[in-house]
């Protein structure tokens, strides 16, 4: 297993600084954001030239001897645009066109997948149509992605369509070759239990690493109630061996703004360490 940061940690940095400063700090890959209108990078810009954008980022990125772990695809800052089950057939076509240029980029720059957000609800929508909506368009990106060598993998996340357990696992049953971007923050924030989470570990394609605890979505470590070293644990067990992301926001949505994110990802770099190299918890 290995480790990696993502670039929209640092959103005040410009993004080459950001970049940088990932290196300065040890880690071994990049988790690139593509997140409308809230990361550096704007998904907009880079589909329009692919070939530029994959040049400048293998400069920028593995230049500095990184790889790229994961790109993380938010179509639009609405996260109804687009969305992979947005009632609009169009809409749901415009997207997939967007994710075709991504993961063109992605596979120039060797990336070994793609993360997206499952769809939400809509007004009017029964949440089983959603989810099969959802399913169904995951499916073909996920063929997509397949013939580009890139995997693709959703986050389930508050506020979508498969923000539970239960729903997570009924939509990896209804999509069988899409993969998972876990994040147990939110599942902790809800209340959940981690070990809720372990029937999905055979699908875990990417990992992202955050304090947490119920009704916070990030939180500084001294308030964390997930164990980190439990999770470690059992990817192991499961046989995950590819990257764990630090992922601290510092965006003005769910009080994410009050942590000090260049701190906080030291101390998670500093635990998941420990407990890879076969210790507890760092000091």
């Amino acid at each position: 297993m290995k480790l990696s940061c993502s670039d929209y940690s640092f959103p005040l940095l410009p993004h080459d600084d950001a970049c940088e400063l990932i290196r300065m700090l040890g880690f071994d890959a990049v988790d690139v954001g593509l997140w409308g209108a809230h990361s550096h990078l704007r998904p907009g810009e880079l589909e329009r030239d692919v070939a530029g954008w994959a040049e400048r980022l293998d400069e920028r990125i593995h230049g500095r001897g990184l790889a790229i772990a994961d790109v993380f695809l938010i179509p639009q800052a609405d996260y109804a645009a687009m969305a992979v089950n947005n009632p609009s057939a169009d809409e749901r076509a415009r997207g997939r066109e967007r994710f075709e240029q991504i993961a063109r980029l992605a596979a120039q720059l060797r990336v070994p997948g793609i993360s997206l957000v499952p769809g939400m609800e809509f007004d009017g929508v029964p949440h089983d149509v959603s989810l099969e909506l959802a399913a169904e368009e995951l499916t073909a990106r996920v063929a997509i992605g397949r013939e580009a060598g890139v995997r693709v993998s959703i986050e389930p996340h508050i506020g979508s369509v498969s923000a539970t357990p239960a729903d997570l696992l009924r939509l990896l049953e209804l999509a069988p070759g899409l993969e998972v971007t876990l994040d147990l923050s939110h599942f902790v924030m809800q209340g959940f239990a981690v070990e809720e989470l372990d029937a999905v570990l055979p699908r875990v394609r990417h990992v992202h690493a955050r304090a947490a605890r119920a009704e916070r979505l990030q939180v500084g470590m001294k308030e964390n109630a997930i164990d980190f070293e439990r999770l470690i644990d059992v990817l192991q067990g499961a046989g995950y061996d590819d990257y764990v992301s630090c992922e601290y926001l510092w965006i003005d949505q769910g009080r994410c703004d009050e942590c000090d994110t260049l701190s906080e990802t030291i101390l998670m770099r500093d635990r998941l360490r420990a407990r890879l190299d076969g210790g507890g918890a760092a000091a």
